[in-house]
């Protein structure tokens, strides 16, 4: 014979509140940085359409920062824009990035300031009227139509690096003087007085992907970014 057991509402009561006391571990939820190969698994998938990949190297930089910026509630979107300053101005090293789908959008050419380099990066600036590109980790601001156009302004992100960026003037901008042409014309890409400059044909599209806190990170072996550690 099966007893059947009533609970008063005395009972019920009493048993729930000592259950509502117990306590539980709590269980974290994994960061997607705290995985040392995560950064290869999404470079592994990475959709490249017509693209090359960027280097390992400055991708898995880039995407470490990406996890930590994205964690803290910096950046706001799963777009990450590398540009890539070891490689010659002559290539297109500049990549947009959609983490969500893990598509390459754009590759494209991006110009370095006068005094960073000729076809080669070498020098950088964080100071006023340098002329000079500033390395690491922006978030990407708002738009606004200046001498050069439809135009993007950056926040450097690491102090000491690129956190003069906004005051410089440092934004995303196109000119022509980035350009397969100019580069035949002149043996070299043109370069900008410290703005990351895109062809006139793709700013727009650039531009309207990555603005309103996306990431940007440029890279060069030079940079010791606290956020890509």
């Amino acid at each position: 014979m099966i007893t059947t057991l009533k609970l008063t509402p005395i009972l019920f009561c009493l048993l729930l509140t000592s259950f509502s006391n117990t306590t539980f571990p709590v269980v974290p939820l994994p960061r997607e940085n705290s995985n040392s190969n995560s950064a290869m698994s999404v470079y592994a998938v990475l959709h490249k359409n017509q693209y090359e990949l960027p280097q390992l190297q400055s991708f898995t930089s880039a995407l470490k920062g990406f996890y930590n910026l994205k964690e803290k509630g910096i950046i706001k979107k799963n777009i990450l824009t590398i540009i890539d300053f070891s490689l010659s101005a002559n290539s297109k090293r500049l990549w947009v990035i959609d983490l969500t789908t893990k598509t390459i959008l754009f590759q494209s050419l991006v110009a370095h300031g006068r005094n960073t380099g000729e076809e080669f990066a070498t020098s950088f600036s964080n100071a006023a009227q340098s002329f000079k590109s500033s390395l690491g980790f922006y978030t990407t601001g708002e738009v606004y139509h200046g001498k050069h156009g439809l135009s993007l302004r950056l926040d450097g992100l690491e102090k000491g690096v690129n956190d003069n960026a906004r005051n410089r003037g440092v934004v995303i901008h196109a000119a022509d003087y980035v350009s397969a042409t100019f580069i035949k014309n002149n043996k070299r890409l043109g370069r900008s007085q410290g703005c990351p400059a895109v062809p006139v044909g793709l700013s727009k599209e650039i531009i309207r992907i990555i603005k309103d806190k996306s990431c940007l990170f440029i890279y060069h072996p030079k940079l010791n970014s606290q956020l890509a550690s």
